[in-house]
Parts: structure tokens; C-alpha cells; sequence
């Protein structure tokens, strides 16, 4: 069993058996580890790629269809690179934070402007694309290469954390200087590290969990000085929580004579940006002024519908939803703007936040019970 603190580890040293630290989590992984996900079929520089960038905050059960559907639009680099950002955001609706997916199409541009437009092979080479940190790069080139990277996401700083007893947040400066130092000492350096690193992963994600670690069945259980000291759980400290604060706005679901709805490209460098969405107006105004402002003019109130609340990373969204009919619709859209009328029943390829795409499928049912 090993007491020793990690503040007290020489320099340079983790303070257990590298090699048997290696070969437990490897023996595990070939007894336990997950082989037959998606993109390790095949897995290039490419498919590796867009599987970190989807895995990034969200669970691989959640990523796995959004992923097979999103490598049967875009087999590669290049076809992603051609396909207008309407359609990827299209495809990543529902799947949240778009930024990643915006990230994704403009790093596929950029990578088609290299010479050959090959694929970056080197770790500095792919922190200069957008959305691709120290991890991420890692976790590509080790998992399709077989490159001797080390990587922290999520799952590996829990294993880490609670194996060494670190504390303070993970997200803290020196924190996480230490844990890029266990990791590195950690990570072989050979061609095991392509298991080495998908093994680390899967114990964060299987046995090694936020809430109810599987202590019992965890192959560096008599290494870990949490479940030592009989608080596993303690670690990794949590980050401080405040009480988010709530925003609010009323949506206006403009409806023309053919039941189209009118929806409008959010702007740069908000929330949502560049998915399409119902314009807004403010919780305490009369939407039917808001509606004057529009081109086109006038509207008349349908009906209300009840509050919605949608929780974003650092506030929650109450949506109340307000559905009008514009008498005039001259001028609401235009060749060139921002403004397009959604039919409901035929759905195009255009990105929608899931909110709104729960509001639009709601809005097809209310249509459709209106007509019957």
C-alpha cells in the first residue's frame, strides 16, 4: 500500500512502480477495456479527431450516434472542409456546445489549406488548430498513432486525483501542473500507449466515476490512497459552486399564412451563434410591439405557452414561448439576410439549438391537432 503524499515525491518520480502502475491498468484493459467503439475501427488521424472533440463534456453513449452519423456525411477531412457550416452545425444539433463543431469545420478548413492538405502529425502542429488543447492533441496522436503522448481528460485527472490523493480543484494552475507530470511519468513510452491511454480513460469512465466508485473491482485499488484514507470521493476537490443566475426571454414563434416559421441566424459571439432560432424579445415587453419593429409589421397573439428552462455551463435560460401570426409578411425575409421561413413539416438542413428543436417539434404537434 503506498502512504506517501504526493507533495513528498522527489521530482521526477510518482512514487509507485512505474512499470507495475503500467501493467495493471493494461491487464485490466484487455480483461475489461472498451475495444469496439466506432472510431477505433479504422481509427485514423481523422476519425480520432472527431470523436475527442465530441467526447469533450459529453458521455460516449450520447456521442456514439451523433458520431456515425456525422462520419457518414463526412468521411474525411476534405468533405468536411467542403460542406457549408449550416449542415455541420445541422448535424451536431442536440449533441450542445457548438462551439466545438464550429471548431471542427473551420480546423478542416484550415488543415485543407496545409501543403497536400494532410493531416497535422505533430503535437504543436495540432494545438494550432481551434478547439484542440494539450489532451485533446494527445488523445489523437496516441490513439491513432501510437504516439507517446500523455493525456488528462476528464476520467484520467479522477483516476489520477484520487490514486495520489491530490488535492485542490484540477482546473487550479498548479493542479494541473502536477497532474500533467504524473501523467507523463505514468504514460509509457512505447507502443503500448495506445491502450495505455484508452485504458486510463475507460477506468475514469467505468469503475472510477464521480459518485459511486467501483473500488472493489479496480485494478489500482491497493495503490490508492483515497480509498486508503476511505474517501474516494473526496477527490478531485470540486470546483466551488455558485448559484447560477437565470436569464429570461419571451420567443416569438411567427407564423405566416402557410404555417412557416419565421427563424433568424444568431450573431456572432453568443450563445448559439450561428444556429437559427425564433427572434426574442425581452421577459416584460408586448410582443406584439415587438413584432411591429419587424419588417412586415403587424401580428396577432395565438396563444402562450408555459416557461421552459434550459441550463447552459454558466446560467439558466427560462423560455417562454409566444405564438403569433403576422398579418403582413412583406420584407420579413429577404435574398441575402438572415431571416428564412422554416416549413415544420419539411425540415431542412440547418442547425438548431435542441431547445428549439423541442419548441419546433411541439409546434408541429399543436399545426397538426389545429388542422385535425
Amino acid at each position: 500500500m503506498v502512504t506517501e503524499q504526493v507533495e513528498s515525491v522527489p521530482e521526477n518520480q510518482t512514487g509507485v512502480p512505474v512499470a507495475g502502475f503500467q501493467a495493471r491498468v493494461l491487464t485490466w484493459y484487455r480483461q475489461h477495456g472498451r475495444k469496439d467503439l466506432p472510431w477505433q475501427k479504422e481509427p485514423s488521424l481523422y476519425r480520432v479527431w472527431v470523436s475527442e472533440i465530441m467526447l469533450q463534456q459529453t458521455q460516449v453513449q450520447s456521442v456514439i450516434p451523433y458520431y456515425l452519423r456525422f462520419m457518414a456525411a463526412f468521411p474525411d477531412t476534405a468533405s468536411l472542409a467542403a460542406a457549408p457550416l449550416d449542415q455541420v452545425l445541422h448535424l451536431w444539433s442536440g449533441l450542445g456546445y457548438y462551439a466545438r463543431a464550429r471548431n471542427l469545420h473551420r480546423a478542416a478548413r484550415l488543415i485543407r489549406q496545409r501543403p497536400g492538405g494532410g493531416f497535422p502529425r505533430s503535437l504543436e502542429q495540432l494545438l494550432a488548430l481551434p478547439g484542440i488543447g494539450r489532451s485533446t492533441a494527445g488523445a489523437i496522436l496516441s490513439l491513432a498513432l501510437g504516439a507517446p503522448h500523455a493525456i488528462l481528460d476528464g476520467n484520467v485527472k479522477r483516476v489520477l486525483t484520487r490514486c495520489f490523493a491530490i488535492p485542490g480543484w484540477p482546473g487550479q494552475a498548479a493542479v494541473q501542473k502536477r497532474l500533467w507530470r504524473l501523467a507523463g511519468e505514468l504514460t509509457p513510452a512505447s507502443d503500448r500507449v495506445r491502450a495505455y491511454n484508452q485504458a486510463m480513460m475507460d477506468l475514469g469512465a467505468t469503475l472510477c466515476t464521480r459518485t459511486r466508485p467501483a473500488c472493489g473491482r479496480c485494478p489500482l485499488a491497493d495503490l490508492c490512497q483515497a480509498r486508503a484514507a476511505g474517501k474516494p470521493t473526496a477527490f478531485p476537490t470540486p470546483r466551488r459552486r455558485r448559484a447560477l443566475p437565470v436569464k429570461a426571454a419571451q420567443i416569438l414563434l411567427l407564423l405566416d399564412r402557410e404555417n412557416r416559421l419565421l427563424l433568424q441566424r444568431r450573431p456572432a459571439g453568443g450563445v448559439w451563434e450561428g444556429l437559427w432560432c425564433p427572434p426574442e424579445c425581452e421577459p416584460s415587453a408586448d410582443p406584439l410591439e415587438c413584432c411591429r419593429r419587424l419588417p412586415g409589421g403587424s401580428a396577432r397573439l395565438v396563444a402562450r405557452w408555459p416557461v421552459r428552462r434550459h441550463r447552459f455551463s454558466h446560467y439558466h435560460f427560462e423560455m417562454s414561448p409566444v405564438l403569433l401570426r403576422l398579418k403582413n409578411t412583406t420584407g420579413c425575409v429577404m435574398d441575402g439576410n438572415d431571416r428564412v421561413w422554416y416549413n415544420c413539416r419539411q425540415p431542412d438542413i440547418r442547425g438548431l439549438p435542441a431547445p428549439v428543436a423541442r419548441l419546433i417539434d411541439d409546434l408541429r404537434a399543436y399545426l397538426s391537432g389545429d388542422e385535425g
